[in-house]
């Protein structure tokens, strides 16, 4: 199948799945259809991304374990671009730091070494992207890759992953305290820092700190970030 074909039949699968367990399991037959191994879609937003991916369970953990998103060559790549790329492991060896190439090389190990990835542009200006991975050293293409169809065909699987509030496969961890979970539970409540202090018996000043360590462990800009994000995230 060639890859406009095979992006055409990515939108009509993603229009046609009802649920995101339809979807999960006709992605992977899609992408082996296609001439690849695997799948990660990427929604990167300045707090956190989350995966939604068939990669090994073991190299995603290490992924966002090791903060891989900050020094990701592809995601570097697809964020200044945003068009549709293809990228092989050993393509710039001589411009590459020691980091990037552990990090080429660690993705290697679970059998990712080269793949195409589409980027696009997401609501509050976020990024998503899709890439399609091999176990082949470097890709070689029949055509230069259809832009539209492959935008296209990654706008309807964020529109349908959203539709769906799908679980991702794989997040970031963030560990609150007691007290900061306690904190931010009660402003997800609705109640002001004053009346917090109040029916927890601490100072106005403890509430504050508590809350503006919670803002900075989740990387929030705001409290109501910190505290939409950390329901979000089952942590409230």
């Amino acid at each position: 199948m060639d890859l406009k074909t095979g992006f055409q039949r990515l939108t009509d699968v993603t229009s046609a799945a009802r649920t995101q367990e339809v979807l999960r399991e006709a992605l992977p037959d899609l992408v082996e259809e296609l001439g690849f191994d695997c799948y990660a879609y990427l929604y990167i937003q300045p707090s956190r991304t989350y995966a939604y991916s068939n990669y090994s369970p073991e190299w995603l953990r290490h992924y966002f374990d090791s903060d891989y998103t900050t020094i990701d060559p592809v995601v570097k790549t697809a964020s200044t671009t945003l068009r549709a790329f293809t990228w092989c492991s050993g393509g710039s060896r001589h411009s590459e730091t020691k980091e990037v190439r552990r990090f080429y090389s660690e993705a290697a190990d679970f059998g990712i070494r080269s793949g195409i990835s589409i980027p696009i542009r997401t609501a509050c200006r976020h990024m998503s992207m899709l890439t399609l991975a091999s176990s082949k050293p470097s890709l070689t293409l029949d055509k230069d890759i259809d832009q539209i169809a492959a935008v296209t065909a990654v706008a309807f699987l964020h529109a349908k992953l959203e539709e769906h509030n799908a679980t991702p496969t794989a997040q970031p961890t963030f560990e609150l305290t007691a007290k900061q979970t306690l904190c931010l539970k009660w402003s997800a409540e609705g109640k002001p820092m004053k009346s917090i202090a109040t029916l927890e018996n601490m100072s106005f000043a403890t509430v504050n700190f508590h809350l503006n360590n919670a803002r900075k462990v989740l990387d929030a800009g705001s409290l109501a970030q910190a505290t939409a994000l950390a329901t979000k995230l089952g942590l409230i």
